[in-house]
């Protein structure tokens, strides 16, 4: 069922576009069925249920950070993390360039932006974002590298919503991209679009898709205790 879920959603796939199996709460033979399958790209959310999965499964797996990051667990993933896409602080980021730096690494990052109506989901405002920008602050930062944005759209079946919160990051993607990123060649990710929504999401230009229910089913949560 896995290998035949990834073989469905990566035909559909435009070049250019990236799917990361998100696996958290699943377990390791899921993972690997779907690395069989030729599944590299992973996504978790949990620091310590990532750390164990890394040292026991394939090293040729690009672990994705997916979830809201606490700045006393970067730490733990700074010494093998492929991509951070949940980036809400200036903080964090100061963080984040601190622990890459002890392990003589340059972490890829993407700044998580709000763009849904849930006050409950985490990001920089517009605002914000320009403000962190325009002060110049990622300049002294020299072992992190931000490579585009990341945003989840309102949890609705309104799918005029989504495909404008959707477009309306891609739009400032561009604008970002045009104005303090004009020269960074890897400046270019733009992770969004989930199982339910990733199809509406690839129209209005993402380049990762981040999906796990449509792979792995549904998640037994009575695991979660990380």
């Amino acid at each position: 069922m896995i290998r035949e879920a990834i073989k469905s959603i990566q035909q559909t796939l435009p070049e250019g576009v990236r799917l990361i199996a998100v696996s958290k709460f699943h377990s390791e033979t899921d993972i690997l069925e779907a690395y069989k399958a030729g599944q590299r790209l992973f996504g978790e959310n949990h620091v310590q249920e990532l750390t164990q999965k890394h040292e026991s499964l394939p090293a040729d797996i690009e672990w994705h950070f997916i979830g809201h990051l606490q700045t006393n667990k970067v730490k733990y993933i700074a010494p093998f993390v492929s991509l951070i896409h949940s980036i809400d602080s200036l903080k964090l980021l100061k963080v984040v360039d601190k622990e890459a730096a002890k392990v003589n690494r340059i972490i890829p990052c993407l700044l998580q932006m709000h763009i849904a109506q849930e006050e409950t989901k985490f990001g920089f405002s517009r605002e914000e974002c320009l403000e962190m920008l325009s002060s110049g602050a990622l300049s002294e930062l020299k072992h992190v590298q931000i490579c585009g944005l990341m945003g989840m759209a309102t949890n609705t079946d309104n799918t005029a919503q989504v495909r404008k919160e959707f477009h309306s990051l891609h739009t400032f993607f561009e604008e970002l991209k045009q104005t303090y990123f004009h020269e960074d060649a890897a400046f270019k990710e733009l992770s969004m679009g989930m199982s339910e929504d990733y199809p509406i999401a690839i129209e209005e230009g993402s380049t990762l898709i981040r999906i796990g229910t449509m792979i792995f089913g549904q998640r037994d949560y009575s695991k979660k205790t990380l």
